[in-house]
């Protein structure tokens, strides 16, 4: 599961979860992704998230028995199992992630799992490579420098 930070041109800002980006995109283009405040579909947009990651493989979270009788509890729990997997097995390169994504995209350095922050011009350049980054929230005191 990928989560997004939506806003609406109404100006309501929402959260949206997704199988993956391209579930994302697959909805966003068909207009299925409501806003909650005017209900208007067309003119959803995502917005940057202040951390980012790039991994060189995923982690699933099978749908269980649990998860049809407690979904939400289900679904935290995945998040932070998700969060702590981050941690523990993304390096923190802090603010070159741009610089190391693209390193491992050209194949100047081995492919690794990394982590860290990029601004939204960083972001874009990487968008244009093909690059494609997941953003999740991380503790405070996890936050790249």
């Amino acid at each position: 599961m990928i989560a997004f930070d939506l806003a609406c041109a109404c100006g309501c800002h929402f959260e949206g979860w997704f199988q993956n980006h391209a579930d994302f995109t697959r909805q966003h283009e068909e207009g299925l992704i409501p806003c909650p405040e005017c209900g208007e579909s067309g003119q959803i947009r995502k917005l940057l998230s202040p951390v980012a990651f790039l991994g060189k493989g995923g982690q699933e979270f099978p749908i269980t028995e649990t998860d049809v009788h407690d979904p939400e509890k289900k679904a935290a729990e995945n998040m932070l199992g998700m969060i702590q997997n981050v941690i523990k097995k993304f390096e923190n390169v802090g603010t070159d992630l741009a610089k190391e994504a693209l390193k491992i995209h050209f194949g100047v350095t081995e492919p690794r799992n990394i982590r860290g922050v990029a601004t939204e011009d960083e972001e874009d350049e990487l968008k244009k490579e093909g690059i494609e980054l997941l953003k999740i929230h991380l503790p405070e005191k996890e936050q790249p420098h």
